[in-house]
């Protein structure tokens, strides 16, 4: 495998990439429900199907040459969808519960950005140009969007937020992060992987308000018509993308 890439195999950072990376993990948390309880397979099987898919998709985007956006989003999914039942038989079936699971995940996700950062010398995506530090990036994005999961729930379920107010809180948060994005000097290579860990508990509260019964504060779209629905805007989003893309080049 080549150790080093002529072109950048990673999307730029613009709205549209933020629209989807919330798009794709949204859809996660809905399509990981839809395994674990709609189907009913369970945290651990799901977690092992979906974690295989992961790798699978993982390893399609690491031989590849270029980027490519429906190759890339396919592994965002799948790095969401099996953070979201890894997360649940982490807090669930294992007994950890929310706090701790959380507590966990994120002293794991800071030893690899130091691991990160220590090893390459920077944490930014633009440099991401070697097989080793694309597996770096690959592994931080699963800690971190299981880190989502968790985070996400322990908001909707233990802090007494709801789903509507843990995605509020995000909301404000990543708001915050915007403002110190134009308006301080803090590092922005900093500001995106904290707005990258935020976006997958905005998903994942967001998932469960669409999902979830009336009686337990969401709107009872249910698993698979929230997910076919988000599924449809991120591929039109990924189209959109592809298109502008080809514009510009031609």
């Amino acid at each position: 495998m080549n150790q080093k890439v002529t072109v950048s195999k990673l999307p730029a950072i613009t709205l549209y990439f933020w629209i989807m990376k919330i798009c794709a993990t949204t859809l996660g948390e809905t399509a990981g429900d839809l395994f674990s309880m709609t189907l009913n397979i369970g945290y651990a099987t799901s977690s092992i199907i979906l974690i295989g898919l992961f790798l699978i998709s993982l390893v399609s985007q690491l031989w590849s040459k270029k980027y490519n956006p429906l190759l890339y989003w396919t592994v965002i999914l799948s790095t969401s969808t099996a953070g979201t039942t890894m997360s649940d038989f982490m807090d669930r079936t294992l007994g950890l519960g929310y706090a701790k699971g959380s507590f966990m995940l994120l002293s794991i996700l800071i030893a690899i950005l130091a691991f990160w950062r220590f090893r390459i010398g920077s944490l930014s995506v633009n440099n991401v140009k070697t097989f080793k530090v694309e597996l770096l990036y690959w592994t931080a994005i699963l800690v971190s969007n299981t880190l989502g999961t968790a985070l996400g729930d322990f908001l909707a379920d233990s802090s007494g937020l709801g789903f509507a107010g843990g995605a509020l809180l995000i909301s404000a948060l990543l708001g915050l992060v915007i403002i110190a994005n134009f308006y301080t000097p803090i590092s922005q290579v900093l500001l995106f992987w904290i707005a990258f860990v935020l976006t997958r508990p905005l998903g994942a509260t967001v998932g469960d308000f669409l999902t979830k019964t009336h009686e337990k504060g969401g709107l009872g779209f249910g698993t698979i018509g929230s997910s076919l629905v988000l599924a449809t805007i991120l591929v039109f989003f990924i189209l959109l993308t592809m298109r502008k893309k080809s514009v510009a080049q031609s």
